[in-house]
This record gives structure tokens, sequence and C-alpha cells, in this order.
């Protein structure tokens, strides 16, 4: 079909909704990164922002089933490049330009607006003229090509393969160029991708986009998005996608991303069940599930394993600056734990002392001016707090007046512009809760604070692999970690001597990983290393296990 998804009839069946959809692949296919859909109420007449060398565009798009855009879709795109500081500014639209468009947009041009416009045939040139595959930004490292190898002979072997790799690793990476392989042996395979939350999907979508030819087809399926058909590739949350699997439609290979959701029973292991004559693998970089269901007896024992202190120490994740600061502790009760059993919960109510955010953003100045071309994400414990903490810091200090914060609270538009506006430096700090634990991908972040955050496993690996991605400036990311549980010492010192076995077997190899692990009060730290060693399995620990510590100490 000539103009592939953007010929004249794919885009009047994809609708209102499909236009934007169908640039957004066209633009990374045309080599602009950090594409964004904002489209929504309040807008400003924008429906999609994305960065080329550094400029920021903003497109407007307008489509109709058979009429002509009106002046009205230049007015739009005109205030929204204003609002959003855009350096160029293009109405993108399935039919043509109406007469009123047409000198609208000619008058605004006699004064130095530039307004551009690609309408149904220009669409068509671009997609015929445009790079069968995105343009690569890099090259697939050496253990992620060693990745996909192992993983596309376990399903050839088994039909099951699991991949766990530490956030920062590329594990969608890999999973794209497994797809990518199969559909190459087989170009009529059917492919479904699958993870647990719609903006996760969305992601898996557009990464995908970036291994695929320009001619395979895929498909959204999510609470709000329905494909008119299954052809290609399939990306959807577990709900949606298993409607569609229950009506008849069969893959021939199955990928869950975020693979630690997979457990004994629910949604995701009905759907393993009813494809199970489909490959299947899945992708994590935290295995690790509150109820102890090993994921290995669904997929096998992972084809390839990496972990943080591995990446780091083979250079292929950012060396880290991590302090814990522990000026908090409750030296009274440290005597008294060699005395009695306290639950963790009694433990932590009783040793931490409370912290004023006032005085953490002292310490967070000094690492701040400290950082080479600063880019911050602050941890906080709820969405309040993270209200609260951007405050603070916007009023803290000048070079922080633009600090935000971003939650599940906030409306998705109102995320993404967010978002937009970090990628470029525009907003240097952001506060949050949860949201980038898993599928963000900021690689310029080189500072993260965590103020009285979760002591989840599977989330603190989550949390600060968002600050591990290499990128060319970056030396190394700085961490502080202001405790208020246990058992976040016992995952960061469990990190440290992981690092230290890590570095010291490939300093043998002349590869050293130059990361570090401190407390700003060593012999706090030493202490509680001592503590830690004799409180078994502590850093899984719930609330209410009972600790009784050395009288030694």
């Amino acid at each position: 079909m000539t103009g592939g998804f953007l010929s004249f009839q794919a885009l009047l069946d994809g609708g209102p909704r499909g236009l934007p959809h169908a640039l957004e692949r066209t633009l990374w296919h045309l080599g602009f990164v950090d594409v964004r859909i904002v489209d929504g109420a309040g807008d400003g007449g924008a429906d999609l922002l994305a960065v080329r060398d550094r400029e920021q565009w903003v497109f407007q798009c307008k489509w109709s089933a058979n009429r002509p855009v009106d002046r009205q879709g230049i007015d739009d795109l005109e205030r929204a490049r204003t609002r959003y500081g855009a350096d160029k500014a293009v109405l993108v639209t399935n039919t043509g330009l109406a007469k009123a468009a047409q000198e609208r947009r000619a008058a605004l041009e006699a004064i130095g607006i530039k307004i551009s416009a690609w309408d149904g045939p220009t669409l068509v040139a671009i997609f015929e003229r445009m790079p069968e595959r995105v343009p690569a930004r890099y090259q697939l490292r050496d253990y992620q090509l060693a990745a996909a190898d192992a993983i596309s002979a376990d399903l050839k072997s088994h039909g099951r393969a699991l991949l766990v790799l530490a956030t920062g690793l590329g594990k969608t990476v890999i999973g794209g160029e497994v797809i990518r392989r199969y559909l190459t042996v087989d170009p009529t395979a059917q492919v479904l991708v699958v993870a647990h939350m719609k903006e996760l999907v969305q992601q898996l979508e557009r990464a995908l986009w970036r291994h695929l030819d320009k001619s395979v087809s895929t498909q959204l399926v999510t609470g709000e998005t329905k494909a008119p058909v299954h052809d290609g590739v399939l990306v959807g949350t577990v709900e949606s996608v298993l409607g569609v699997v229950r009506a008849g439609w069969r893959p021939s290979l199955v990928m869950i991303d975020e693979t630690h959701h997979v457990g004994d029973n629910g949604r995701f292991a009905d759907l393993l069940d009813l494809c199970c004559d489909a490959h299947q693998f899945g992708v994590t970089a935290t295995p690790w599930r509150g109820d102890k269901f090993d994921i290995t007896s669904r997929f096998g024992r992972p084809s390839l394993r990496m972990g943080i202190a591995e990446g780091m120490a083979q250079g292929h994740l950012s060396a880290v600056d991590y302090r814990l600061f522990v000026d908090n502790l409750d030296w009274d009760m440290v005597r008294k734990a060699s005395e009695y059993g306290y639950s963790i919960k009694e433990l932590n109510r009783a040793l931490f002392l409370p912290q004023r955010d006032e005085e953490i953003v002292e310490q967070f100045r000094q690492a701040w001016h400290a950082t080479p071309d600063p880019r911050a994400i602050v941890f906080c414990q709820t969405i309040e707090h993270a209200e609260r903490v951007a405050t603070l810091l916007s009023l803290s200090d000048s070079t922080w007046r633009r600090a935000s914060f971003l939650h599940s609270g906030l409306p998705r538009q109102r995320r993404q512009i967010l978002l937009n506006e970090f990628r470029l430096g525009r907003i240097p700090i952001i506060t949050c809760v949860d949201v980038f634990n898993e599928g963000v991908d900021v690689p310029d972040v080189n500072l993260i604070a965590f103020l009285r955050v979760t002591h989840s496993r599977r989330i603190f690996v989550q949390q600060l692999g968002r600050g591990l991605r290499l990128s060319p400036e970056k030396k190394a990311l700085k961490v502080l970690d202001f405790v208020t549980d246990i058992r976040r010492v016992a995952a960061t010192l469990d990190l440290k001597r992981s690092l230290e076995a890590a570095e010291a077997e490939h300093l043998r190899l002349r590869l050293p990983s130059g990361s570090r692990v401190e407390f700003n009060d060593e012999t706090a730290g030493t202490l509680l290393d001592h503590w830690i060693q004799d409180a078994a399995s502590l850093e899984t620990a719930a609330d209410e296990v009972r600790l009784q510590f050395p009288s030694a100490l």
C-alpha cells in the first residue's frame, strides 16, 4: 500500500486518534527524539512536542473525513508555538489547507513567523522517502547481542526464555531485537507484547518502532484504544489483550515486559495459559515478588542475567557516588537495641529521628553545586510530600525556581509536558513518588535524592536505575539517601558489597567501576553494617519481624 501507515486510507480509517499516532511514529523515523503526544483539554493548540538537534518542535494535527483545514488550525498552532517556546511549528492534516488557512499562513510568514504544513500528499511522500528503519542512535552492545542470541536459542529449543537485566542495560532493546529476528524469519507471524499498565504499553510500542521496518504495522490495545485489525505487532495491557485472546485471536510469539508482575495465577497467568502454544519470553530488572512466586517456573532459568554491580563494573552503567545520611540516628536507641528485641516497625520509629525538609535541602544544595550540569529527581514519600518539597526547592534557590512535581494525580498531558521540559533542561528538578519506577527513560539525570521513601527492594532498584543510564556528559550519578528504614540500609550495603566484589574482579582485568557507597558518618555506618550482617534476610523482612541485636555492640 503506497504511503503505508501514512496513506490516505490508513489515516482515514485511523480517525482523529490515528493521525497523531501515525505522526508520532513518523517523527521517530525522521530522527526526532523525545516525541510526546500532549493532545487534550488545555493543550494550548499542541498535539505533539518533539526535539531534533536540540530544537523544540510543536505539531498540530487536524483530521477530517473530507474537508480541508480552515484558518483556525493555523491560529491554534501559532498560539502553541508561543506557549511552548517552539523553534519550529508544523500543521499536519490528512486532507489539505483551505484558502483562508493558506492566506493566514502567508500573512504570518510575512512578519517572520513560519508555519509549515504537511498535508495528505506530503505525508505519503514523507513515508516513501523516510528510512526503512528508525535511524539507529547506537549499536547493540556485545552483551545485548549475546542476550538476544541466548533468548532466540532458548525460544527455539524450549519455547520459553527469560531475561533478567538491571535497569539501564537495555531490556526493551534486546526484546525488540528478538522480535525483529522472529519477524525476519516469518514476516507473517503475529507478535504480542504485554505489560501491566497503559503508560508502559505506549512506551513499549514507541520503543519497538526502532526495531521494525516501516512496513510492519503495530497496533495498540488499551482500555481507551481498540485495534481494528491485529496484524503485525499487537501491544497492549494484560486486561485488554485477554479480551482479544478470549475472542479467538492467537499470537505465535508473546513478550511480557516487567515479568515480575507474573504470578502463579491471575491475569498474566490466564493469558499465558491461553497462549500456551506460542513462544513466550519475559524481561525484567527485578525478578523478586512479594508472594515468593518464582517466575523461572513459568519462563525457565534466565537466558542471561546481569545486575547493577556487574553492569557498572563493565562500564555499561554510570558510576555511582552514593551517600547515606544517618545524622538522624538516635544513639540512645542504639544502646537499648543491645538489650531488647524490636520489630522492624518499632525499630524504625525509634531509631531514626524525624528529619526536617529544610535540613535536607541544604545537603541537596551542596550536591547540586558540586555536580556539572545537574539534572535531578527527588523521590518523596507521598503526593503531598512531593508537592511540598517542590515548592520548598523552588523558593530555596534561584536556579531551582522552575522545580516541579510529577505524580500519578496529574493529567497525562501535564506529565508529558513536564517530562519534555525536564528532558530539555528547562525544568531542573522533578519531585515525584513512583512515576519514574518503570518505563521512564531520562539518561541525563545525574543527581537523585531519596527522601523517606520505600524499603521495597524492587522499587529501590527501579528508582536507582533511573539515573544509571549512560549519557555523554555524565561522569557519575550522585545519590543522596536520607535513610528512615533499616531495610534500606541493608539494601544499600548489599549493593556496596556487590560493587566491591565486582570491582575487585574487574580490577584484575583493569576495568575498575569507579563507584562508591558510603555513609556521611562512617562510625554509624560501621555499626549498622555489623547489625545487618547479624540479622538474616533483613532487606526483605516484614514490619512485624522482631530483631535481636548482639549485646557485644
